[in-house]
C-alpha cells in the first residue's frame, strides 16, 4: 500500500474516510497480527502510514530517525518513507492538545488522571505537561509501571480535576463499558476520551449528565490525520481544513434522532431527511412490529404496555451502534432513561414539538387513540421530552418548514 493505517484491530476506524477528505491519494486500513509488525515495517513497502493500538511504542526501534518530540513522548503514530529511510513522528500530540482547547478545559494548576499506560497515554502525559498540569497520575487495572489502580484513584486522588481516557474501554463494538466511575471523583471538571467510535462513550455521557465539560476523540482523530498528511506530502494545509472535515465527519457519523408525541411528524420528517441526504431511515415502531410479528395494538391487547416497552428497548439497543442514520422513535421511547442513553451514543435528539391541539388521535396508537388520551400523554411527557432532547424544533408549522428548522440546528 502507499498510505494507510496499521494496527491490530481496525474495524472501528474512521481514518480512511478522513484521509479521503484531505486529498486525492489511496489510503488503506491494514490489520497486522502481533508478531508480524517487524516484517511489515522492514519491508518498507509504503510511502506513509499511521500507527495505532498497540504498536505506537513498538515501531520506534524499527525506524531510522525519530522526531525528538516523539522520542521524548515515547510514542510514534506517523511514519514517512523517504527514499527507503523511515522517519517517525507523533501527530497525536497536536490532535489531543487541540481537542482539550476546543472542549474549553483548563489544566493549569490541576491534577490530571490519565487512564491507561500505552502509547496514547504517553502522548496525553506530554500534552498535560505542556498545558501546565501540576500533577499527573497514571491509572491502570494492574497498577504497574508507576501507575495507581482504579481503587487507589478513588481513595487517594478524589481531588482530580480532569480525566483523560487513553484505554480502549468503551470503544465499539464493546461500547457499553466505561473505565472509571465519575461518582467517586466529585471534583472532576473536565473529561477527554480518545475514543471516537461511538461518538459519545459511556464515560462522556456520564460527564455530560453531570454538567462536566467533556468530548470524545473525533476532533483529535481529524486533527492528527491532517497533521500526518502534511508530513506525508511535505505540505501545509489551510487551518480551515480541520474544522471543515470535523464538521462533515460529525454530521456523517452522528444519527438524527426524532422524538416527540405520536402524530408530531417524526416519520414524515424522517422520510424527507432520508431522501434529502441518502441516509437510512429507521422507524422503531416498524422494527417492533417486525420483531414481535404483530401490530402494536395487538401487542398491547395481548401482553400489555410493559411488554411493548421491553421490545422497544431491545430494538433501540440493537440500532444504538449504527452511525449516520435517521431514527424516528415511538412517542414513549424516551420514557426509559436507558433508551435515551443508547440513542445518545451516536445520536443527537431533536424534539418535534407540535401543540397538542394539532395532534390527531389514530386507532393504531393505543395510548393516543382519543384526544383526551393525547392530551394526558402530552402533559405527562413534555417535561421528559424537553429534558432529554438536544434541540427543540417547532413542529406547529408546515413539514418543509420543520425540516428546514431542524437542519438549521444540525
Amino acid at each position: 500500500m502507499e498510505y494507510g493505517l496499521i494496527g491490530e484491530k481496525l474495524g472501528h476506524s474512521f481514518s480512511k474516510e478522513i484521509h479521503g477528505k484531505i486529498g486525492d491519494y489511496s489510503y488503506e486500513l491494514k490489520e497486522i497480527e502481533r508478531g508480524k509488525l517487524a516484517d511489515f515495517i522492514e519491508s518498507r513497502e509504503f510511502k506513509g502510514i499511521n500507527v495505532t493500538i498497540p504498536y505506537k511504542q513498538d515501531v520506534i526501534p524499527m525506524l531510522d530517525w525519530v522526531d525528538p518530540a516523539a522520542l521524548k513522548i515515547g510514542a510514534v503514530n506517523t511514519i514517512v518513507n523517504r527514499d527507503g529511510k523511515l522517519f517517525g513522528y507523533n501527530t497525536d500530540f497536536l490532535g489531543m492538545k487541540l481537542l482539550i482547547r476546543k472542549t474549553g478545559i483548563d489544566l493549569t494548576g490541576k491534577k490530571v488522571l490519565i487512564l491507561g499506560t500505552g502509547g496514547t497515554s504517553l502522548t496525553a502525559t506530554a500534552v498535560a505537561e505542556s498545558l501546565n498540569a501540576t500533577e499527573i497520575i497514571h491509572v491502570s487495572r494492574s497498577g504497574k509501571d508507576d501507575a495507581v489502580t482504579y481503587e487507589q484513584a478513588y481513595t487517594d486522588h478524589k481531588d482530580a480535576a480532569c480525566i483523560i481516557n487513553t484505554t480502549p474501554c468503551g470503544m465499539f463494538p464493546n461500547f457499553r463499558n466505561k473505565p472509571i466511575d465519575l461518582e467517586k471523583l466529585p471534583l472532576v471538571e473536565g473529561v477527554i476520551d480518545a475514543i471516537y467510535n461511538p461518538v459519545c462513550t459511556d464515560l462522556i455521557l456520564d460527564a455530560k449528565e453531570r454538567g462536566i465539560k467533556a468530548e470524545g476523540g473525533l476532533y483529535m482523530l481529524v486533527a492528527q490525520a491532517v497533521c500526518a498528511a502534511e508530513f506525508f506530502f511535505d505540505t501545509k494545509y489551510p487551518d480551515t481544513l480541520l474544522s471543515d472535515i470535523f464538521a462533515d465527519m460529525e454530521r456523517k457519523k452522528s444519527n438524527i434522532v426524532l422524538v416527540g408525541m405520536p402524530g408530531s411528524g417524526k416519520s414524515t420528517v424522517g422520510a424527507i431527511l432520508s431522501k434529502k441526504f441518502g441516509k437510512e431511515l429507521i422507524d422503531t415502531d416498524v422494527l417492533i412490529v417486525k420483531k414481535a410479528g404483530m401490530e402494536i395494538t395487538e401487542i398491547f391487547e395481548k401482553y400489555g404496555e410493559k411488554h411493548f416497552r421491553d421490545i422497544e428497548s431491545e430494538v433501540i439497543r440493537d440500532i444504538a451502534s449504527d452511525t449516520g442514520i435517521i431514527i424516528a422513535t415511538g412517542g414513549g421511547a424516551v420514557l426509559r432513561s436507558e433508551n435515551v442513553r443508547e440513542l445518545k451514543h451516536n445520536g443527537k435528539l431533536y424534539l418535534l414539538d407540535r401543540p397538542v391541539e394539532n395532534i390527531v388521535p389514530t386507532d393504531d396508537r393505543p395510548l393516543a387513540d382519543t384526544f383526551d388520551k393525547v392530551k394526558k400523554r402530552y402533559e405527562e411527557r413534555k417535561p421528559i421530552y424537553e429534558a432529554c432532547c438536544d434541540e427543540v424544533v417547532d413542529a406547529s408549522v408546515g413539514i418543509e418548514e420543520v425540516v428546514d428548522a431542524l437542519l438549521s440546528k444540525w
